[in-house]
């Protein structure tokens, strides 16, 4: 039975994540292939060669691979790959947000290195997940309470519990999408 007098807020809250990670998120992904990373079922945006964007799309990040986006986005918003969705989770959902508000690597989607493999992708999945998940497993009380601060624009006294959910929410939904778009690709393409 577990001793629910030690469990905190900061502890469901990081279980609701690690649960569906460890669960059913992250043993989904493994064996994801270079060809379900990139496939597009139908046009709209990816990751793609640096200087190759999508049909009246941009392109933003350094290295050799780049992420489509547009601003404003279109209505309605194009078709994202997995490898898109990836990005959109290391990058925006993770990494910026570990960034600002728990110390970790400063990363933009101007500035980052987007992967051109699945493999590439699941490791710097997995380091943005590492660094979310550790500054708010590292949160007390006092800092679930505490207003999020400049780094979130108009949600600036908003407690950092209203982030840590609405950052989860946005893991388990996109993370929903990228497994459809994996029972897709195997349905369609064995």
């Amino acid at each position: 039975m577990t001793d629910t007098t030690t469990r905190t807020a900061t502890t469901q809250l990081a279980e609701q994540l690690s649960w569906h990670w460890q669960a059913l998120l992250r043993p989904k992904l493994e064996g994801l292939t270079d060809e379900e990373y990139l496939w597009e079922p139908a046009p709209g945006w990816s990751v793609r060669p640096a200087g190759r964007p999508a049909p009246g799309a941009v392109q933003a990040g350094t290295g050799d691979f780049r992420v489509d986006f547009a601003f404003p986005e279109p209505d309605p918003p194009p078709l994202t790959t997995i490898a898109w969705r990836m990005a959109h989770l290391i990058v925006g959902v993770f990494g910026v947000r570990a960034a600002a508000h728990f110390g970790g690597p400063p990363t933009s989607y101007e500035e980052h290195a987007y992967a051109g493999t699945a493999a590439e992708a699941l490791r710097q999945l997995d380091r943005a997940y590492a660094a979310w998940t550790g500054g708010v497993e590292a949160l007390d009380d006092a800092g679930l309470a505490r207003p999020c601060g400049p780094a979130e624009g108009p949600f600036a006294e908003f407690p950092m519990a209203d982030l840590v959910l609405h950052i989860q929410r946005e893991a388990i939904h996109h993370g929903a999408e990228i497994l459809l778009l994996r029972d897709l690709y195997r349905n369609l393409h064995g």
